[in-house]
C-alpha cells in the first residue's frame, strides 16, 4: 500500500463517496475538524479531571479512595456524600468524553487508512491546530 494524491475516495461510510475536488476540499475540512475536535475532547478530560481534584477537599479525597467500600461511615457525614455524588459526576463525564475520543479517534484512523494523501494531510494539519488552540486552556482557570 502507499499513498497517492487523488479526489476519488470512499470515506468511513458508503454515502461518501468523493469523486471531484471540492469533494475532497469539504471531506478534507470535515477530517481536520474531527481532528481538532478530539484535541479539545482530550483537554477537556483534564479540565474535568482537574476541577474534580481542585473541588473536594483534601481531607474527603482521601477518605473517598481509602473507604470507596464503607457505605455506613460516608452515610453518617453529608460533606463526604456530597464528595461522592461530585466523584461521580465527574467520573461519569469523563467515561462519555473518553468514549466520544475513542469514536473519533477510529474514525480518524479509518480515514488515514483509505491512504489518500489529502486526508491524511487533513488530519495531520487538524491535530496540529487542535494542539494549537486546545492546550493553552489547560492552564487557563
Amino acid at each position: 500500500m502507499h499513498f497517492i494524491f487523488s479526489n476519488k475516495v470512499m470515506l468511513l461510510f458508503d454515502f461518501w463517496s468523493v469523486h471531484t475536488p471540492a469533494g475532497m476540499a469539504l471531506s478534507v475540512l470535515v477530517v481536520l475538524l474531527l481532528a481538532v475536535l478530539y484535541e479539545g475532547i482530550k483537554v477537556a478530560k483534564a479540565k474535568l479531571l482537574h476541577w474534580a481534584l481542585v473541588s473536594m477537599p483534601a481531607s474527603n479525597s482521601q477518605q473517598l479512595i481509602e473507604d470507596t467500600d464503607q457505605d455506613s461511615v460516608a452515610s453518617n457525614l453529608p460533606s463526604r456524600g456530597t464528595t461522592r455524588l461530585r466523584w461521580f459526576m465527574c467520573h461519569s463525564g469523563q467515561s462519555v468524553l473518553h468514549i466520544l475520543q475513542v469514536v473519533i479517534s477510529y474514525f480518524m484512523m479509518l480515514a488515514v487508512m483509505t491512504y489518500n494523501t489529502w486526508i491524511f494531510l487533513g488530519v495531520v494539519l487538524g491535530s496540529a491546530v487542535g494542539y494549537y488552540l486546545a492546550y493553552p486552556l489547560l492552564s487557563l482557570g
